[in-house]
């Protein structure tokens, strides 16, 4: 079943408008008509004597557009591959639930907008590339910083607004960074070429390296993404243009947004492929080949079908636009965490005591990192001055509009 015939036509003041049904959504998040995760394929040894698992893909998990077929079948993983996979997600998730009930308790302030649900993408993108590459997306980052080697205290305590955040406590939510890992960024669709300019500065250096440039469907419409796309094919830039197609953009079904939400084909010269974003096996594979292809070749198109838990931020309740039928069906068929445990256990590639392991050493993380941004202080009101020019170049004063005074 194509994700693009799990829509359906009508009309409307003339016209016709496509828009999902409750049950349509939540089989999109997976790609595949079966929500039993694929068994395992082969069984081996690595050079290192390892064990090694292939895991057998469903025929509507990947969908192409001018680019070859995707593999059917994972490349060989080893259970500590498998068990890392599995470990990231649950810290990513643990993450996002700490974030929820911190916000809640008015310990967060501001933007605030998590990802629980669509952990498959940051958590395969992450095993697939190398440390030289680099990520940039949108507000929904924390874990593609938790990804890229920020710490958990990192993260939560930009969140707090606590001198042991990345930004020092001055970035919030939305503007967090690491290594190769350039936010976090508030406008909506502005990383898109900001991310172009990433490979720019890749393929000028003569680095080996890509860029994954992801937005959400909501930007997706927006005149700059295209503008990019033009510019990286004339350059033949290394750079990934990843949508995170999570159904809906802020409280908008994709359907009713977009005259086609196939967004993998947009970029029309430039090659595409949809992925099961539920699948982070599939997100995993995807991704190396997206690498190998964008340094050998320039720009790739990448759609990620998934799906939020939550509202668009912690300001939406998320279920306004949608039923809480449509979402727990989701969270109960097609959770990404839930699917790679079962394809670990069905394999034995390890034990259900692992796994709880793993997870508890994740709420152990999570929780430690919550304590220690509760116990950091606010940036002091100085700290308005720095960090606004180059280190040792010049320390002003005073900076207009940000003297106490104003604030």
């Amino acid at each position: 079943m194509r994700i693009s015939s799990l829509v359906t036509r009508r009309p409307l003041g003339g016209r016709t408008l496509f828009s999902f049904s409750s049950s349509a959504a939540a089989a999109a998040t997976s790609g595949a008509a079966t929500i039993q995760p694929a068994a395992a394929v082969a069984v081996g040894t690595n050079a290192a004597g390892e064990q090694t698992f292939a895991f057998s893909f469903h025929a509507d998990d990947f969908d192409t557009h001018n680019f070859p077929a995707l593999p059917s079948a994972s490349s060989p993983l080893t259970k500590s591959d498998l068990l890392d996979l599995y470990r990231q997600m649950s810290r990513i998730r643990r993450l996002e639930t700490a974030s929820d009930q911190l916000y809640k308790s008015k310990l967060i302030r501001g933007f605030c907008h998590l990802s629980t649900g669509q952990e498959a993408i940051a958590a395969g993108m992450e095993s697939a590339i190398t440390k030289q590459d680099s990520i940039i997306t949108a507000y929904r980052c924390h874990g593609f910083a938790l990804g890229r080697g920020a710490s958990a205290t990192g993260v939560i305590g930009e969140l707090m607004g606590r001198t042991v955040g990345t930004s020092k406590g001055k970035g919030g939510s939305m503007h967090i960074f690491g290594p190769e890992f350039y936010g976090g960024n508030g406008i909506v669709g502005a990383q898109v070429p900001l991310g172009a300019g990433v490979a720019l500065a890749h393929k000028y250096r003569g680095i080996p390296a890509t860029v994954f440039a992801l937005y959400g469907d909501g930007a997706a419409n927006q005149g700059q993404v295209f503008e990019a796309y033009n510019m990286a094919k004339l350059w033949n830039l290394p750079v990934v243009f990843g949508c995170e197609n999570n159904l809906y953009g802020m409280g908008t079904a994709a359907a009713r947004a977009a005259a086609s939400t196939k967004y993998f084909t947009r970029g029309d010269y430039i090659p595409g492929i949809r992925v099961n974003g539920m699948d982070v096996l599939a997100v995993r594979e995807a991704c190396k080949i997206a690498r190998e292809y964008t340094i050998a070749n320039g720009p790739l198109v990448m759609e990620f079908v998934t799906y939020r838990y939550g509202g668009h931020s912690m300001s939406d309740p998320g279920t306004t636009y949608r039923s809480r039928e449509e979402i727990q069906q989701t969270r109960s068929t097609r959770d990404c965490i839930n699917n790679l445990k079962s394809r670990i256990l069905e394999s034995g590639a390890g034990t259900e005591e692992e796994l709880k392991a793993i997870d508890k050493e994740a709420r152990v993380e999570i929780d430690a990192a919550v304590a220690e941004s509760k116990a950091a202080p606010e940036p002091p009101i100085e700290a308005l001055n720095e960090d606004i020019y180059a280190p040792g170049t010049y320390s002003p004063a005073t900076v207009r509009g940000c003297e106490p005074f104003y604030v």
